[in-house]
């Protein structure tokens, strides 16, 4: 939804702004179809020769996410609450044996399909299985667990960010690609030079659409989806620092509400559930 606000008000107010001061768009709309062929094909070919296919094809999802939003809303982590609940009231009670059938078929767990935004989300799911996973093979040192986990997040951050990463290179090489499509309209003018002052003169103003195109669309439109981009993937990797917390507060032999408290603290706090609405959906969660 920012993103259509967004492009709506650039376009709007920068071509509104410059018809209003005089300026001429029929020089701007005869030379645009070109320019934009020139600038948008080397710079989608440049893209694609620098990056994998499967950074390519992700970075495409990328534009999708910045229109859809972060992952996990207000919800979610209520739900997270409530299934790490669930789990650490069995292995508090009824020792980790009883995690088994959830860790190893998380898909098949009454428990997990409760929560079906987080069994959809393979990391988070194998996060949280992996762990109970160590846990019930005698890997009970908090620091090392944290250590550990903070791992997993870190490379899944990391890989999580490539798009991002190449769109900005993109939006980085734009300004220079327009002044190569620039520089090929001044050859064609300067090979026209026998033509009238007015034919010169459109012919240098569509010239220069080129470095306008390549400028405008690196700052005005590809980094700015990169910097949101980023932001959500950051905005993302919060869902996974609280299982860790959680996780870790289990590790440490806390009782079950204070280890989902320890996580309700550290989640975001626009998305951060009230402690007593938690506290009552863990009345109201099935007897272990």
């Amino acid at each position: 939804m920012t993103l259509l606000l967004g492009l709506v008000m650039v376009f709007g107010l920068v071509f509104g702004g410059f018809i209003l001061s005089g300026g001429k768009m029929d020089i701007v709309l005869h030379a645009l179809p070109f320019e934009g062929m020139m600038i948008g094909g080397a710079a989608i070919g440049a893209f694609v020769i620098a990056n994998s296919f499967s950074v390519v094809k992700s970075a495409f999802g990328g534009v999708l996410k910045v229109m859809k939003g972060s992952r996990w809303k207000a919800g979610d982590y209520h739900d997270l609450l409530n299934l790490m609940f669930e789990l650490a009231r069995i292995q508090k009670q009824r020792g980790i044996i009883a995690l088994d059938d959830h860790i190893e078929k998380p898909g098949e767990s009454e428990i997990f399909k409760r929560y079906p935004r987080i069994l959809k989300d393979h990391f988070a799911t194998e996060l949280i299985t992996d762990s109970f996973r160590m846990l019930s093979m005698q890997f009970d040192d908090s620091f090392q667990t944290e250590e550990i986990i903070n791992r997993k997040i870190k490379k899944h951050h990391h890989e999580a960010l490539a798009s991002a990463h190449a769109i900005q290179s993109m939006a980085d090489g734009l300004p220079a690609i327009g002044i190569v499509a620039a520089v090929l309209g001044v050859i064609k003018t300067m090979s026209s030079i026998d033509q009238p002052p007015e034919v010169l003169g459109g012919m240098i103003g569509g010239a220069l659409v080129g470095t306008f195109l390549g400028v405008f669309l690196a700052y005005c439109m590809v980094q700015p989806i990169s910097g949101r981009l980023k932001q959500i993937e950051d905005e993302d990797a919060a869902f996974y620092h609280v299982i860790r917390d959680i996780f870790v507060a289990i590790v440490a032999a806390h009782p079950p509400n204070i280890c989902i408290e320890i996580g309700r603290g550290n989640i975001p706090t626009r998305m951060q559930p009230d402690f007593y609405k938690v506290e009552a959906a863990q009345r109201e969660l099935p007897a272990a």
